[in-house]
Parts: C-alpha cells; structure tokens; sequence
C-alpha cells in the first residue's frame, strides 16, 4: 500500500491538515514554553523600574528610584547626625548636655565630663 487515497485533492488536503496540525501544535508549544520566559522578563522588568524611576503620567504619580532615594535618605541622616554630635551649641547633643550639667548642679554633683565624639570608633561600628 501506498498511503494515497487515490484522489489527489483528498490527499493533499490531509498533508496540508497534518502540516497546519504540526505547525499549531508546535506553536502551541513554543507559547507553552515561553510563558516562565516572560514571567522573567516581567519581573526583570518591574526591577529595572524600581531602580531607574518611573515618571509621572496621568493620574498616576511617579516613583523615585533607588538612587534618588538614597540620596533622600544620606541627606536625612546627615541632619540626623547633625543632632546627635555636639556642635556650637544648637544641636539637640548639647541641649541634652546643658541640661544633664544643670540637673548635676542642681542635686550637687559634680558636673559631668563631657564626651568627645571621635569619628574613627564610630565608623569600626559594633
């Protein structure tokens, strides 16, 4: 036997069908694939605007990225450290120092000795 029906119109018909069968059941297959594939490139994609920024568009505010708000955050802490180490007298450090050194003088103590900052303990860190 051959494998023909004998009518050449239903005989290509059933190779045409079986090509278009073979090429949508491969297609069907690459989607199947590709759909983790794109699940990646979606989430690499969500990291590269959260690290960049996103801008403003209607209705919808704009994200700062990663570097902006470090930047936000290193100015934020500069006023903080700003508090925390005696200055000139207006930080909150030597508010607390004034005080501590009433407090003392008012039970009669001795006054406190004042603490130095040194900048090269603190760096090491704990």
């Amino acid at each position: 036997m051959d494998g023909t029906t004998g009518v050449s119109f239903v005989d290509h018909a059933a190779i045409w069908a079986t090509a278009i069968a073979a090429v949508l059941a491969l297609g069907g297959l690459l989607w199947r694939l590709a759909r983790p594939l794109r699940r990646v490139v979606r989430r690499i994609e969500e990291l590269a605007d959260d690290w960049h920024g996103v801008p403003a568009r209607p209705g919808v505010e704009g994200r700062p990225g990663v570097m902006e708000r470090l930047s936000r955050i290193e100015h934020a802490m500069g006023a903080v450290v700003h508090e925390v180490r005696p200055n000139a007298g207006g930080s909150m450090r030597d508010a607390m120092d004034r005080v501590d050194r009433r407090t003392a003088s008012i039970l009669g103590e001795p006054p406190p000795s004042p603490r130095l900052h040194d900048d090269a303990a603190e760096e090491e860190g704990p």
